[in-house]
């Protein structure tokens, strides 16, 4: 990159006052994006060195999403220098490389509570600032969303700006290839500015990658649209810049006949370097000119200004708190059910041929990265497209392999469609595989995974299980890989649940049957995967007070094991399930119907969570808040009893 490359930060980040301690002199001056105006354009490059040098102390304390946003410092810094929010609107992509401007928009002060609880998001919220246009958590929603705010702009007959902000990820998105193909067609002002770093959390993938990559590496255009630089700086003017733009127009031309963004009726700029301020400056202080749709294509690192995340900008995409002189991070306790998931799914890929594994751009998060490297010719990676993946999923059940589609909970929301229409409808035995099931804690609203039971068991044909512990995990995964009637799906909990040691022989489970763990004739305790040891807690407690519980593990969703609810239900004078999953159309829901359905009127008391978007925070924050403890479970079911 041409602009200036920041020194390496060496903070310390203790400190007794957090506040003052993480902001040099110019940040602390920043309260509104007017402030950045005021400064010269040599504190605009002091600014870009704090704001760094801010994120990189802070977030080694809250952890966060540090590599996306060291590489937007310039871009973020230039965007509020030329346009005026919250009067013009910045859309950005996914939103977790909004930190910089969370700070730019007079909540620097606050950057150190960013994802602790009652604190600063992890992404934008439209709640948390006049100034974030467009909450978001997702990839692929800024184009979309932008333009339908420039489409009401036009009706109003305004004439703020709308910038959308998205990595090249982003485009691998069906939503942003839809969005760009209606651009053209319905506004003639709208900006979007391409975020090239050829990551999104993993290395990126896929034909359109590969076409960004080329286009800002060929030698032949780097040095015709260095050239054209040069002399719109000799010569300046209109007819320079035109002239300019022609060198480059038959340079792209001659080496990309079929350019991507031209052909969806859009301008395009660039490649231009991402880190120069100046340039940024002045190239957005022309595009606002403009009576058309445009693109400006910048070239970022991911991690800039900070070795250990530009070594790694896979585990500095997101992590939790580091040690800021090398990046390091604490060995975990125990290993996470992702871990657990990645090497039981490799080791069955080795003993069976038709087993593949598919992930949405997440070969890290999901920890198939441990299938890539040992049966890489039946490892896939789509991009961020988890319609595609479903769909890419079903082609390949048609011809008898055993795919296991493995994506976070609350991105498998996206392929819903394809789940009922092509996996169930067909009876195709595709294996859903939603890690980050339940509450994910620091990272919010947009990324627990909360609702998967509720739109999963109502899906004809389908399997859903969850496991109460890492044995029972991959005893589940084996029973996946050998069900091959229709789909399955499987929810599993972020980290690890009791940190068990799987059997060297994996169990085949029967489908649809619970496990009861201890029999009882007052209390019947339902604990589904991850709360079954809150189960546990209840037991213990109410059996100091002299009642008779009986503790089951359901591992099945659906079915349901029918025999031991009914048998427990019949006999016993409360029944109490717990799930990590909203109460509304969850597990819980699902024993009330069914025993509503047969007649039996024992009380159900559920815990799980209420009705509504649950907030950011530590998970023993929340559920204490939320009421999913042992205590409130005991003073739930006592009062069933005294009722």
């Amino acid at each position: 990159m041409s602009g200036p490359t920041p020194t390496p930060t060496t903070m310390t980040s203790d400190s007794s006052d957090p506040e003052s301690a993480l902001l040099g002199p110019l940040l602390r001056t920043i309260g509104h994006p007017d402030d950045v105006k005021k400064l010269t354009d040599e504190q605009l490059e002091e600014l870009a060195a704090e704001v760094r040098k801010t994120l990189i102390a802070s977030l080694s304390r809250t952890g966060g999403h540090l590599g996306p946003n060291l590489g937007v410092v310039e871009l973020t810094i230039a965007l509020h220098r030329v346009f005026n929010t919250p009067a013009d609107n910045f859309v950005f992509d996914v939103a977790h490389q909004g930190y910089v401007h969370k700070m730019l928009t007079g909540r620097a002060d606050k950057i150190h509570t960013i994802r602790t609880y009652q604190g600063l998001n992890g992404f934008l919220l439209r709640s948390e600032s006049e100034h974030d246009a467009y909450g978001a958590g997702h990839a692929g929603t800024a184009l979309s969303a932008a333009l339908g705010m420039a489409a009401a702009r036009d009706l109003d007959g305004g004439d703020e700006h709308v910038v959308a902000i998205a990595g090249d990820a982003a485009f691998t998105c069906g939503p942003t290839l839809e969005a760009l193909n209606n651009i053209a067609a319905t506004t003639r002002r709208f900006i979007v500015v391409l975020n090239d770093n050829e990551w999104s959390i993993d290395r990126n993938v896929g034909a359109i990658a590969r076409y960004f990559n080329a286009l800002q590496t060929h030698s032949t255009y780097a040095t015709v649209r260095s050239k054209a630089a040069e002399f719109v700086e000799k010569v300046g003017g209109k007819a320079a810049r035109a002239l300019a733009h022609k060198m480059e127009e038959g340079a792209k031309n001659l080496l990309f006949p079929n350019v991507l963004f031209e052909k969806f009726g859009m301008r395009y700029y660039g490649p231009i370097d991402g880190h120069d301020l100046n340039l940024l400056v002045r190239t957005f202080e022309h595009l606002k000119t403009l009576d058309e749709p445009v693109v400006l294509h910048i070239i970022t690192e991911k991690g800039r200004g900070y070795r250990p995340a530009l070594e790694n900008p896979g585990k500095f995409h997101g992590l939790g708190s580091y040690h800021i002189d090398d990046g390091s991070t604490g060995p975990a306790e125990h290993p996470t059910c992702s871990e657990i998931f990645g090497r039981a799914v490799t080791e069955l890929a080795k003993d069976d041929p038709k087993v593949v594994a598919i992930t949405a751009a997440m070969p890290g998060g999901t920890k198939l990265d441990i299938f890539k490297k040992e049966v890489p010719e039946r490892y896939f990676d789509v991009g961020i497209a988890e319609e595609h993946a479903a769909l890419f999923a079903c082609g390949m059940a048609t011809r008898g392999l055993r795919p296991f589609l493995a994506i976070y909970s609350t991105f498998m929301q996206r392929a819903y469609d394809m789940i009922i229409h092509d996996m169930a409808l067909q009876g195709l035995a595709v294996r859903l595989c939603m890690d980050r099931a339940g509450l994910s804690g620091d990272d919010g609203p947009t990324h627990h995974g909360l609702f998967d039971i509720g739109y999963l068991r109502h899906v004809p044909g389908l399997i859903m299980m969850q496991p109460k512990d890492e044995e029972e995990l991959v005893d589940m995964l084996h029973t996946m890989a050998a069900y091959d009637e229709g789909p399955s799906a499987i929810r599993y909990p972020r980290g690890s649940i009791t940190g068990s040691k799987p059997k060297d022989e994996p169990e085949l489970l029967e489908i649809g049957k619970a496990e009861v763990i201890a029999d009882g004739a007052d209390i019947a305790l339902l604990g589904l995967g991850n709360l079954f040891g809150m189960a546990e807690e209840v037991k213990a407690m109410l059996e100091d007070e002299g009642y008779s519980v009986a503790l089951i593990n359901p591992r099945f969703i659906k079915p349901l094991d029918a025999q031991v609810i009914e048998s427990y239900a019949s006999k016993c004078k409360v029944v109490c399930t717990f799930e990590d999953h909203v109460l509304f159309n969850g597990f819980g829901a699902a024993v009330i119907e069914h025993l509503h359905d047969k007649g039996i009127h024992t009380p159900v008391a559920r815990i799980g969570w209420p009705d509504e978007f649950i907030e950011h925070g530590k998970v023993e924050i929340l559920r204490e808040l939320h009421g999913l403890t042992a205590a409130a479970a005991v003073e739930k079911i006592l009062s069933h009893l005294k009722g």
